[in-house]
């Protein structure tokens, strides 16, 4: 277990690290990282670091529910980790990473069907049915998301008025 959070913290060291460089080149004139690229790369570490850490319930004998332990929450959450990783790095091409962006929305709202699914059908009878904080996680990933695609679909639209200027 400490492997995995000792390769969660080194990735995201080089992660930010990278990142840094590109936001500060050394040349003038360069662009600055923009506002979708926090939000996007907030999307990731929601997903792939902090889904593994807090428990999305509890089942009927009281166990806690991690994503590492179920192998279909698990898959959902790296794949939106990946999908916003891979959408920071596109940031030259606007419209594919517009529908990354839509991509990922579309499955954290079928994680979140999942987890709904879930707490729909746990016995209301047992001892301990609680429902874990992990839950929210698509939420909040789902609204990071739109605000993304927001800010990317503003950029798009500014570079087109100024082609037009042309």
């Amino acid at each position: 277990m400490l492997q995995v959070y000792d390769f969660i913290f080194d990735f995201l060291y080089i992660f930010i690290k990278r990142t840094l460089i590109f936001a500060f080149p050394k040349e003038e004139g360069a662009m600055i990282q923009r506002i979708q690229s926090i939000y996007l790369f907030l999307v990731a570490v929601l997903s792939g670091g902090i889904s593994t850490i807090l428990p999305y319930g509890l089942d009927q004998e009281g166990e806690v529910l991690l994503a590492q332990n179920n192998f279909l929450v698990l898959g959902m959450f790296a794949g939106s980790a990946v999908l916003a990783l891979v959408s920071v790095f596109l940031f030259k091409n606007r419209q594919l990473q517009f529908v990354l962006g839509r991509i990922n929305i579309l499955l954290n709202f079928i994680l979140l069907g999942v987890f709904v699914y879930w707490s729909l059908t746990l016995s209301g009878e047992t001892l301990v049915s609680e429902k874990g904080i992990g839950m929210l996680i698509p939420v909040i990933s789902i609204v990071l998301l739109v605000v993304a695609n927001k800010a990317i679909r503003k950029d798009e639209n500014l570079v087109k008025s100024v082609d037009r200027l042309r």
